[in-house]
């Protein structure tokens, strides 16, 4: 199983338009994705929405930790993109 995590293999479509990771294109970021909702999700859970200095650090750790792992695994990176001519 931890083979098909380190395959080299894009998880994410490049976007047409704009910066950053399109939708996923693997199990993996289908798995990364929704995860990192959860983590999302359970952090205003727990914190009711009454968010204090700590609950703001967590909430900010937990939305960018893993956007290098969603940088690298984009097929082609992430770049400024213009269409489909770029």
């Amino acid at each position: 199983m931890l083979h098909s995590l380190s395959n080299g293999e894009p998880w994410f479509a490049a976007k047409s338009f704009g910066y950053g990771a399109g939708l996923p294109i693997a199990w993996q970021g289908w798995l990364l994705l929704t995860a990192h909702c959860a983590l999302l999700i359970g952090v205003a859970i727990i914190t009711e929405g009454r968010l204090d200095g700590k609950d703001w650090l967590v909430l900010i750790v937990v939305g960018v930790v893993p956007l290098p792992i969603y940088a690298a695994r984009t097929e082609g990176g992430w770049r400024w993109r213009w269409g489909s001519d770029d």
